[in-house]
């Protein structure tokens, strides 16, 4: 079923014909300007703050994170986080031009291999769009250099972000979205706040409930 038939579909259910020409127009206005809502005073801090923040939130949030200097710090940072966790090293990761850029043969032994996630992968590598420094959450919208099943199958996700991609509050990184793919927008965006967990049993929390129990932040410094 193609777009034009469902959203038809959907009117004749809604007994609903087309809006009228300034409906339309005030609807066309709207996503070609969307209206900012009201941004927590948290959110609005100087850049190294933010980060600072985003950061702790991570934290807040069962997550763990680690600084590197550079980019090209990320295959030990990885070779160490796997080898504390008891993991072996081998992870499905991103076809994403910044990882493809990173020098991975610095850890011959770190076993990688490129595409979508399978219930196999125990660990997965992405690169993230964007971070929310108000409530420590990761932007990754879907596209073939950021496959959503990386997200969503291996027990272990390990997240590589720039500092310069913080942004303030959530109404900022949809303004980055839009700035970034236009009219064209991914299909899913994912927002991920902390591993995977849920309390619908008994209010008894568990990990790993619909994805990931484990997330790991690298925050590359890329700002001076």
């Amino acid at each position: 079923m193609s777009k034009d038939q469902m959203l038809g579909a959907i009117r004749r259910g809604l007994r609903r014909g087309t809006l009228p020409a300034e409906q339309q127009a005030m609807l066309r206005a709207r996503l070609a300007s969307p209206p900012r809502h009201l941004i927590p005073a948290r959110a609005q801090l100087p850049h190294n703050e933010q980060v600072d923040l985003f950061l702790r939130m991570v934290e807040r949030e069962f997550a763990t994170f680690a600084r590197l200097a550079d980019m090209q710090a990320i295959p030990e940072a990885i070779t160490d986080y796997l080898a504390a966790q008891n993991l072996p090293p081998e992870a499905v990761i991103a076809p994403h031009p910044e990882l493809r850029a990173v020098d991975w043969l610095r850890r011959p032994l770190l076993h990688l291999h490129e595409g979508v996630a399978t219930g196999d992968d125990q660990v997965g590598i992405q690169f993230a769009f964007a971070g929310i420094a108000e409530t420590g959450t990761l932007m990754l919208p879907s596209g073939p250099d950021r496959p959503t099943t990386i997200n969503l199958l291996p027990e272990t996700a390990i997240v590589i972000l720039r500092a310069s991609r913080v942004l303030g509050a959530l109404e900022d990184g949809l303004a980055a979205l839009r700035a970034t793919y236009g009219h064209t927008m991914p299909r899913t965006l994912m927002l991920i706040t902390g591993p995977s967990r849920s309390s619908d049993v008994e209010q008894t929390q568990e990990l790993g409930a619909h994805g990931p129990r484990r997330l790991h932040v690298l925050l590359v410094d890329d700002q001076a």
